[in-house]
């Protein structure tokens, strides 16, 4: 496997003799001070350019890279919109282990990828066109503290949805009602841990991507209570995940109303538990 400054030396020897290349630029974990350093981080990597058209009319041109396992390119795929404007990304997984996520940037949008993110590190800059930077700061992605609106929101949306999964466990249609457990219930849970981590540093820290890092700031019991809410394919086994769910949210977001002096949906969260007990009481008598 390439080394760490084999792959910056590869990554800055193309940008050198390739006149097009104009800023090199690295982001992410590789250059977020806060994140443990492994080896299966990927190289996520700028190229600013003068023109745009020559790189995506030879697809090829990163072959220099190395020998890949798989690559995606989200800007020419159908099934995924484009999400970066005028950006055209490489996602290259190599035979090595190695990954690079090469963002091809135009010159004249220099100064949005500049102010786009605090962990940007500026590698080369052929023409001096940017100032010093300061040293990388995941601050961007720091838990914000919430409005009493957002959190009205986030326990409205929590226990409204959690009449779905309760439906779809009553219907034993086990797919609905994992989707809407784990794709819309779970983000208001996380989100709500999220604060209370937020509470307890200060609004300081980064969860990371999907809460990875979230098992860092959280009570070891909160942890294995939010553990205990993924369930296996056993409809027993998700009415008492989703039970599991409501006990910790509603642990969870007392400690977050309390500090910031919010209501509590009290009659909200009493009302759709009795109304859930219900179905779950009635799913195991037909059966």
């Amino acid at each position: 496997m390439r080394s760490n400054q084999e792959m910056l030396d590869l990554v800055l020897d193309v940008a050198r003799k390739d006149e097009r290349i104009r800023v090199v630029g690295m982001n992410g974990s590789r250059t977020n001070p806060n994140v443990p350093k492994d080896w299966l981080q990927d190289y996520d990597m700028v190229y600013v350019v003068s023109e745009m058209d020559s790189f995506l009319q030879q697809p090829d041109w990163i072959d220099v890279f190395g020998d890949r396992i798989i690559m995606q390119t989200p800007e020419a795929m159908s099934m995924f919109p484009p999400d970066l404007g005028n950006w055209f990304s490489y996602m290259m997984l190599f035979t090595d282990g190695n990954r690079i996520d090469l963002i091809l940037i135009p010159l004249e949008e220099l100064e949005k990828y500049r102010d786009d993110d605090k962990l940007t590190v500026i590698l080369m800059d052929k023409d001096n066109r940017l100032p010093e930077l300061p040293p990388p700061s995941d601050e961007d992605y720091w838990v914000k503290r919430p409005s009493a609106a957002f959190f009205a929101d986030c326990c409205n949306e929590f226990w409204w949805v959690s009449t779905y999964v309760a439906k779809g466990l009553w219907r034993k249609e086990m797919l609905f009602a994992q989707d809407h457990l784990n794709q819309i219930m779970r983000p208001m849970l996380i989100r709500m841990l999220e604060w209370e981590a937020g509470i307890a540093t200060g609004f300081t820290l980064s969860a990371g991507k999907n809460g990875k890092y979230l098992d860092r700031y959280i009570s070891e019991e909160s942890w294995n209570e939010l553990m205990a809410t993924f369930a296996t394919g056993k409809y027993e086994e998700m009415w008492d995940a989703l039970f599991l769910s409501f006990a910790l949210f509603r642990k969870t977001s007392a400690v977050v109303a309390e500090y910031f002096g919010f209501d509590y949906p009290e009659e909200d969260d009493k009302q759709v538990t009795r109304f859930i007990e219900g179905l779950r009481a009635d799913a195991s008598e037909r059966n």
